[in-house]
C-alpha cells in the first residue's frame, strides 16, 4: 500500500514516506525532474507487485475517496509506474512516486526507500500555446497537457486568437470564427471541444487560462465584427486599412463586454489575459475621431493613456515578455506593487544550439535589486511557444525537454539545482521517461533510451 497524506489545506506540500514491503537491493534511479525541494534516497531496494500495488488517502488528508481528480489520478498512473503490465487494474500512484520506479532486466518493479518533503517554489509555472498563427487539433493540445503535468506546470495560457485567425466558434458572435478563422469547420475550436480541454486539464490540475489580446493583435477580429477597428487615413482620407480596435466608440465596449461574459463563462479561471502588448498607435494617429476623442479627453498627443483608457484598469498582474534587461523591468514592476509572471526568457519557439535547454535553466527570476516584499510579488513564469513556425508536426520536440527545464527552476529550490552538469543526467533520464509516456522529446545529446519513441 502506498499511503499520502496532506497538511491541511494548504496546497501542494508533501512529505511522502515510501515504504513498501519488500526484498533488498543495490540500485538507484537517476533522480526525479523537478527535483524536490528534499529528497533523501537510499540504497535499501523494495520491489513492487502491481497485482498486490494499492493506493489509500492519509487518515488525516484533507482529499478522501471521492475527489474526482486525485481518484482519476490514481488510474491514470497505474499505467505510467507499470507500463508492461496490463491486467485493467486501476490503481496508481503520483508524479514524483512514478519516476522513483524502476525495472531491472527481468522486468520486475523496484522502488528504494526514499524520504521526500517538497512544495513549488512559484504558484505560477505556465505554457502560452499560441492557435492562432497555426491551428493546433485538440489532440495536440491535450497531448501537450499530459507532458505539462509530468513536468508540474500548472497554468496552460491558452493565446488562442490573434492577427492570423480567430479559431474560438463564439455562440454570441458566431461571424468571428466564421470569417476570421482559417477555415469555419476545420480549424475552430467549438465550445464542446473548449470545455473538453478544461475539463481535461482539471485533471491534471492545470488551470486554463484564455487570452483575448486587444486592442492590438486584432486584425481577424475585424473580419467578423464591423465598425470594431480603427479606420487608418491617410492625407486626410480613410486609406481603407484599419488598424487596432476603435477605443473611442460606445458600441466597442458593448461588444466587448458581451463577448467576455460569454468566454468567463466557457472558462471557468479567475482570470482572461488581455494582452495590450505591441499596440501601433500610428492608425489612431491618423484617424481624426481619435485625435478628436484624445483632446476631449485631455490626453494631449500620448497614446499610452487612450490605451490605458481601453484597458480601464483591468491589469492586477504584469507579465514581463520584454527583451534586453528583463530584471530591470521586473524590478520596476514590482516596486510599482503590481505582482508579475516572468515570460521573457523563456521564448521556447527559437530552436537551434544557442537556445539549448541549458540556456532555459540558467534563468534567476530573482536575480533584480530589490527589497523582499518585492521579490515576493514574483508570482511565477511561463514558457511561450509563439505559433510563427510551429504547429502540430514540431510542437512537442520543440517544447520538451527544454520546457523542463524551465519547469525545475519554477518548482525547485535554486541554490539545490543551479548547476547545468549536475542536472543533466537527470534530465536525460527524465526524457528517456517522456519518450516512453509516447511524448515527442527531442534528443539532448547523442546516445539512446531503453524504451524509444514509438508513436511513429
Amino acid at each position: 500500500m502506498y499511503a499520502f497524506g496532506s497538511r491541511g489545506n494548504t496546497g501542494p506540500n508533501f512529505n511522502l514516506l515510501l515504504l513498501i514491503i519488500s526484498q533488498l537491493g543495490l540500485h538507484t534511479v537517476e533522480g526525479v525532474w523537478p527535483l524536490p525541494q528534499a529528497l533523501a534516497s537510499s540504497a535499501e531496494r523494495y520491489s513492487l507487485n502491481p497485482q498486490a500495488f494499492d493506493f489509500a488517502y492519509g487518515k488525516r488528508s484533507a482529499a478522501q475517496q471521492g475527489c474526482s481528480v486525485l481518484d482519476a489520478a490514481f488510474k491514470r498512473y497505474f499505467t505510467l509506474i507499470f507500463q508492461d503490465y496490463t491486467s485493467g487494474r486501476w490503481n496508481t500512484g503520483l508524479e514524483t512516486f512514478s519516476q522513483l520506479v524502476y525495472q531491472d532486466d527481468s522486468g520486475s518493479y523496484f522502488v528504494n526507500k526514499t524520504e521526500i518533503d517538497d512544495f513549488p517554489r512559484f504558484q505560477f509555472r505556465g505554457i502560452l500555446l499560441d492557435t492562432s498563427r497555426h491551428y493546433l487539433p485538440v489532440q495536440a493540445i491535450l497531448k501537450t497537457l499530459d507532458a505539462m503535468a509530468y513536468s508540474k506546470f500548472n497554468v496552460l495560457h491558452w493565446h488562442i486568437v490573434d492577427d492570423p485567425s480567430f479559431p474560438y466558434q463564439s455562440y454570441t458572435f458566431p461571424d468571428l470564427s466564421s470569417k476570421g478563422a482559417f477555415h469555419p469547420v476545420t480549424h475552430i475550436y467549438t465550445q464542446s471541444e473548449v470545455r473538453r480541454v478544461i475539463s481535461f486539464a482539471r485533471l491534471w490540475g492545470i488551470r486554463v487560462l484564455p487570452e483575448f489580446d486587444s486592442p492590438g493583435h486584432t486584425k481577424s477580429w475585424g473580419k467578423g465584427q464591423s465598425n470594431l477597428l480603427t479606420p487608418c487615413y491617410r492625407g486626410g482620407t480613410p486609406s481603407g486599412t484599419f488598424g487596432p480596435i476603435n477605443p473611442v466608440l460606445p458600441s466597442t465596449y458593448q461588444f466587448m463586454e458581451r463577448l467576455f461574459k460569454e468566454v468567463s463563462s466557457l472558462f471557468p479561471d479567475s482570470y482572461i489575459h488581455l494582452g495590450g502588448d505591441e499596440v501601433d498607435f500610428s492608425c489612431w494617429r491618423s484617424n481624426p475621431t481619435v485625435r478628436s476623442f484624445m483632446q476631449k479627453m485631455r490626453f494631449g498627443v500620448d497614446f499610452t493613456k487612450l490605451q490605458a483608457f481601453y484597458m480601464e484598469n483591468s491589469l492586477s498582474v504584469v507579465e514581463v515578455w520584454r527583451e534586453g534587461c528583463y530584471l530591470c523591468e521586473v524590478r520596476k514592476v514590482t516596486k510599482a506593487g503590481l505582482r508579475v509572471i516572468l515570460a521573457s526568457p523563456w521564448y521556447l519557439d527559437q530552436a537551434g544550439p544557442k537556445h539549448n535547454w541549458a540556456r532555459y535553466y540558467s534563468v534567476w527570476p530573482l536575480a533584480f535589486k530589490g527589497s523582499e516584499e518585492q521579490k515576493k510579488l514574483v508570482i511565477g513564469g511561463e514558457v511561450c511557444m509563439w505559433g510563427e513556425y510551429v504547429d502540430a508536426t514540431n510542437l512537442a520536440p520543440r517544447l520538451w525537454p527544454r520546457a523542463s527545464a524551465a519547469a525545475e527552476r519554477l518548482w525547485s529550490d535554486e541554490k539545490q539545482t543551479s548547476s547545468v552538469a549536475k542536472a543533466f543526467p537527470r534530465l536525460q533520464d527524465f526524457r528517456c521517461m517522456l519518450l516512453r509516456r509516447g511524448i515527442q522529446a527531442e534528443p539532448l545529446t547523442i546516445g539512446h533510451c531503453q524504451h524509444e519513441y514509438l508513436g511513429v
